[in-house]
């Protein structure tokens, strides 16, 4: 997975990724998610190319429970997201949604380098930089959840979440 750094700061809510005055829009997912962080950056998902990547500091997904934060960012082409500490709930979305959420030293990153991300070795390449960043990998169940497109498709798959992984 490769792609272009597109960088936030510490507690990104949930409001901050899908502002609850859209929330009405929530069964039109397509709209909804026109309006990612509209108020931190204008026109956001004008900009985004699919493949990639939000970065950000701590506490990411922070506020409301809303799934729909995760939704947006996957609809929007974002292929992950990585963050130095993620709020629970929001990261459990993330891969519910299929949508990779990965902890690491977000510092070695900044807006616009291209980045690629290898979910199962562990690490990420800065290519605008020359440097490697390790983060500690994703559980098997998880991965295989990601890899299935979420937990329904998961749960359709194997009619349970599978363990032996």
């Amino acid at each position: 997975m490769r792609g272009k750094v597109w960088k936030f700061g510490d507690a990104i809510s949930t409001d901050h990724i899908i502002p609850g005055r859209y929330m009405y829009l929530r069964s039109n997912l397509p709209e909804l998610a026109k309006h990612i962080f509209e108020y931190e950056k204008p026109n956001f998902s004008g900009m985004l190319s699919p493949g990639d990547f939000i970065v950000a500091g701590h506490n990411f997904g922070q506020g409301s429970s809303r799934e729909h934060a995760a939704i947006v960012i996957k609809m929007n082409g974002i292929q992950a997201v990585l963050a130095k500490s993620f709020a629970r709930i929001f990261y459990r979305n993330c891969f519910n949604n299929g949508l990779p959420a990965v902890i690491c030293d977000t510092e070695k990153f900044s807006e616009g380098e291209e980045i690629e991300l290898m979910l199962d070795q562990g690490k990420i390449i800065n290519h605008s930089r020359n440097e490697t960043v390790s983060f500690t990998s994703i559980p098997p169940v998880m991965r295989q959840i990601l890899n299935d497109g979420g937990l329904v498709e998961h749960v359709k798959k194997y009619g349970d979440i599978r363990l032996d992984l």
